[in-house]
């Protein structure tokens, strides 16, 4: 089985501006990223796709295999991350001359996943022969119980009721919180309709103190302070 692991960033950002390389913990957010796929070694070829040259050029300093320049028309605030994933998977095959049997795609924002949450994912893919695997942890609000929707007339109701009462946010059937961390995808099927839920669609479930994916401000401090504790943790190891 042949992989590809995508890493794709746009240069803008309305929430935190340039946020894909702004420095966390002492290194661009995106690198963290881009170190972790090619320090587990679990992939035939990293890959990074940006709008912006900064970012380009982290990922060539890196020593990834290929750095694409995005299309301006997927580059926009408009535009949906697969079309992306796509576009630098399907250069990486012209550039090499290969074809690539999975796509497995690791978001920047999420820079406090480890390798073995990317192992398990693969290794989840793997040994069920699904479409593709998704990444989520468990999620704090529950639609079973205190997650609501505002009806035109401004009431309230449970997003999805349940069959029966539930007094207890726990006694609710476990939902999750995709955390956009890990992507993996049969690359045939994604080429030949890229989208992230197929009726086989799995998840893996990852630890809440890695899924944060940083969208805001607050989040950049939050994940920051995480991944500087973990840094200290490990400075302290004998």
């Amino acid at each position: 089985m042949t992989v590809i692991c995508t890493v794709c960033a746009r240069g803008g950002s309305k929430g935190v501006p340039g946020k894909n390389h702004r420095p966390l913990a002492g290194k661009p957010l995106i690198l963290w990223t881009i170190e972790l796929a090619l320090a587990c070694r679990l992939f035939d070829r990293v890959v990074v796709s940006s709008d912006d040259p900064v970012i380009l050029e982290i990922g060539r300093a890196a020593g990834v295999d290929l750095a694409v320049r995005r299309p301006d028309a997927l580059a926009t605030d408009e535009a949906g991350k697969l079309p992306a994933i796509l576009h630098v998977a399907t250069a990486a095959e012209q550039a090499f001359a290969e074809r690539y049997d999975t796509v497995v795609d690791l978001d920047a924002t999420s820079p406090l996943r480890r390798a073995e949450d990317v192992a398990g994912a693969l290794a989840l893919f793997e040994a069920q022969g699904v479409t593709n695997v998704i990444t989520g942890a468990l999620a704090r609000r529950s639609p079973y119980f205190n997650l609501v929707e505002r009806d035109p007339d401004g009431a309230v109701r449970l997003c999805k009721p349940p069959e029966t009462d539930v007094s207890r946010r726990q006694d609710a059937a476990p939902c999750f919180d995709m955390n956009a961390s890990i992507y993996v995808w049969r690359h045939a099927a994604f080429r030949a309709d890229p989208r992230v839920f197929y009726p086989d669609t799995l998840l893996y479930e990852m630890p809440e103190e890695r899924s944060l994916d940083i969208d805001s401000a607050l989040d950049f401090r939050i994940v920051e302070m995480l991944m500087r504790d973990r840094l200290a943790e490990a400075d302290t190891r004998p």
